[in-house]
């Protein structure tokens, strides 16, 4: 247990850093859940609760356009609109389950620096009416162009975030695969080396982003978006341990100076994950199998009660089905779903009953 207590609910700022501190010092992650709507982060939230962990709740473009409605016809308006409605909802519930949140927004390229920065103008306005901004950190993933304009842009956007107490997530390397239209192509045969971050290049991010504020680095070692066959990803956690002792040495820092995000945790070698934890990794990224999670029981309450989906009464015996295919039924199997899924997480992650949420 870290000495460091938090009131329960979304923490910033301060309470941020000391959320990350407390998970490094501990040896320990939190998992960082990607959401798409109020069942998704209730489960999230429920699942955290249940586990004595806190938790990073966290949301793509798509994610929160989607939680905003795919109904708006202003399609970047949504992306920010739902990104606003759901961090407020976590605001307002999030205490109430006893634990501490992090409110984050996910991988977010070039093309997306608007909505980053649209964002911002929300949470600008929140912080001058509450103190404290909406989101915990925002990402900004300028990993697949040069990294001059890569770290200018984060440094850009640091110093606009820094006078807000938020964080900003950068990400050096390139995490294979795609999450919601963002990443690269991952052949399952190739030794590709761009998944592989350079410790220089960690340094240089160092060397630039921490006079300004507090950042994380997802850095990449061999993680790859999505589950795919054992073996055919070769992840490489010593890449983190290497960054870690280049920035120790070259500022004569304590160690593990670097706050550092694993991306494309689903499906990963569960020794791997505690090697990486090792390293200084506070965060690890989990959408694929959480996605499953949510999905496998309602197809299989579908399979087992599909007259119910056909027929409001049934034709033969006049059976009514209307307890079946309440949503609230198969809605709530599936929180369940992913609430089980996330005790695993915390345990492989070592965040089981380590939350530093006060009474």
């Amino acid at each position: 247990m870290s000495d460091q207590v938090l009131q329960p609910g979304v923490v910033t700022g301060a309470g941020y850093e000391t959320l990350v501190n407390a998970a490094k010092s501990g040896g320990y992650a939190l998992p960082a859940v990607n959401v798409t709507g109020t069942n998704s982060i209730n489960a999230v939230m429920e699942a955290a609760a249940l586990a004595n962990s806190d938790i990073i709740i966290q949301l793509s473009n798509s994610g929160a356009q989607f939680y905003a409605g795919k109904g708006l016809t202003d399609g970047f308006n949504a992306k920010v609109v739902g990104a606003v409605a759901a961090a407020r909802h976590a605001h307002l519930l999030a205490r109430h389950y006893g634990i501490c949140v992090a409110m984050h927004t996910d991988h977010a390229n070039r093309a997306l620096i608007p909505w980053i920065e649209a964002m911002l103008d929300e949470g600008e306005k929140y912080y001058q009416q509450h103190g404290k901004p909406l989101y915990s950190s925002h990402m900004l993933d300028l990993s697949a162009d040069p990294i001059d304009f890569n770290l200018g842009e984060c440094a850009r956007i640091l110093e606009r975030m820094a006078k807000i107490d938020m964080s900003l997530e950068i990400e050096l390397g390139v995490t294979g695969g795609e999450e919601d239209g963002i990443g690269s192509e991952f052949d399952e045969a190739a030794d590709n080396s761009k998944l592989y971050t350079q410790p220089e290049d960690v340094l240089q991010a160092w060397e630039l982003l921490n006079p300004i504020g507090h950042f994380s680095v997802a850095a990449s070692f061999g993680n790859v978006h999505g589950v795919y066959k054992p073996g055919n990803v070769s992840l490489r956690p010593e890449i983190l341990k290497n960054s870690q002792t280049l920035v120790q040495k070259t500022h004569d820092t304590g160690p593990n100076p670097l706050h550092l995000v694993f991306h494309g945790g689903s499906g990963s070698e569960k020794a791997k994950i505690h090697q990486a934890v090792g390293y200084g990794v506070f965060k690890m990224n989990i959408d694929t199998d959480t996605q499953f999670a949510f999905s496998k029981p309602i197809g299989s309450f579908v399979n087992e009660n599909s007259r119910a989906f056909e027929y409001q009464v049934d034709p033969v015996d006049g059976t009514p089905y209307k307890k079946s295919y309440d949503p609230r039924k198969y809605l709530r199997l599936a929180e369940q779903g992913v609430v089980e899924r996330l005790q695993e997480a915390c345990e492989d992650l070592g965040s089981k009953g380590r939350s530093i949420a006060g009474s």
